[in-house]
């Protein structure tokens, strides 16, 4: 297919929506045609119809959110350090400018670097806690499976115990030896 005055153009076809790269260079399952007077530069057909393209598509996440109190920890973490790295620079601006701020900003570096080590290592025990007491961790031996089989087996024990009380009360005393 060629025009007066322009470069021979590749015919393209309706494909099926898989979201591949066409042979001639089109994205399959999006309809293109050009336009006589552009040269070779395919145009989205959808474009001429009135409908748009969203500008992003919502994929799912590559990666479960973490739980909300390893969220918590590892913000504060983030914001300890973060004053830390500040309070550093601080410092040593303060100690090349020569100003008297300068001992009580590395005093207070090296304690705010003592507290920032203790809140990443609190994003990690806090999350390790919570792999422990919310099954997280698929092993036999794994401490939240034998928990949840405990608070299974109490559930089980005090629904008997609930219908045996309901049984001996429609019964109305009857079964018991003593009223006590």
């Amino acid at each position: 297919m060629t025009t007066a005055g322009t470069a021979p153009v590749t015919d393209l076809t309706r494909t099926t929506e898989t979201g591949e790269i066409s042979e001639n260079g089109g994205v399959k399952g999006i309809e293109t045609h050009v336009l006589p007077d552009s040269g070779s530069e395919p145009v989205p057909e959808a474009e001429d119809r009135g409908h748009y393209r969203p500008l992003w598509v919502e994929e799912p996440a590559t990666r479960r959110r973490l739980p909300d109190p390893v969220r918590t920890s590892a913000v504060r973490a983030v914001i300890i350090i973060a004053v830390t790295l500040i309070q550093a620079m601080v410092a040593f601006l303060c100690t090349l400018a020569g100003s008297w701020l300068a001992f009580p900003m590395v005093l207070s570096s090296v304690a705010s670097t003592v507290v920032a080590t203790w809140a990443a290592l609190d994003v990690w025990v806090t999350r390790q806690v919570w792999n422990q007491r919310n099954g997280v961790v698929s092993e036999p031996s794994s401490t939240a499976r034998a928990l949840r089989r405990e608070r299974r087996k109490a559930r089980r024990q005090e629904r008997t115990a609930a219908r045996a009380d309901e049984r001996i009360r429609r019964r109305g005393g009857a079964g018991r030896l003593s009223h006590s």
